[in-house]
């Protein structure tokens, strides 16, 4: 993934004030566990105040005037999940408010993490190593391992 990108889209995050949280592949490259990604993975506060702040957010690293397809009520409603993927590059950016009945952006255990001088909230890696190890996927599975291992959590942590 290109570290430009991902710093410019954390810097307009950061100045719109959008209330999110950085999960997935992108959040294990920022707790040091190198994993090769195409997307970003955010949760972001389930309020049209927010989204409003997200498509801003948007907008100023993207000129594409799909990010105002993006709505609250899709976020809000049943399937709380937007694929967003910009006109150039094989980039996307998964966008949630909850992850099934199992994650919600009001229940993540964050943490601040400095990205190129930009903070970024990212989800810990306690509550990362929760996401993925009981997934059907084997790479979140492989991920979970790798966490539990570097972080020293225990199987259920």
């Amino acid at each position: 993934m290109n570290e430009s990108l991902l710093e410019r889209i954390f810097r307009a995050l950061h100045q719109e004030k959008v209330r999110y949280a950085v999960f997935g592949g992108v959040a294990l490259n920022l707790h040091g566990i190198v994993r090769t990604t195409e997307d970003l993975d955010i949760f972001i506060e389930p309020s049209e105040e927010n989204v409003q702040r997200l498509k801003l957010a948007l907008h100023a690293v993207f000129a594409d005037p799909a990010i105002d397809e993006i709505s609250a009520t899709d976020l809000l409603g049943d399937y709380p999940a937007v694929a967003y993927v910009p006109p150039d590059g094989p980039f996307h950016l998964d966008i949630l408010t909850r992850l099934g009945e199992a994650f919600r952006f009001e229940g993540l255990e964050t943490a601040e993490i400095e990205f190129k001088g930009t903070p970024v909230v990212v989800v810990t890696p306690r509550m990362l190593h929760r996401m993925k190890r009981d997934t059907v996927r084997p790479k979140d599975r492989l991920d979970a391992e790798e966490l539990r291992r570097r972080f020293g959590f225990g199987e259920k942590e």
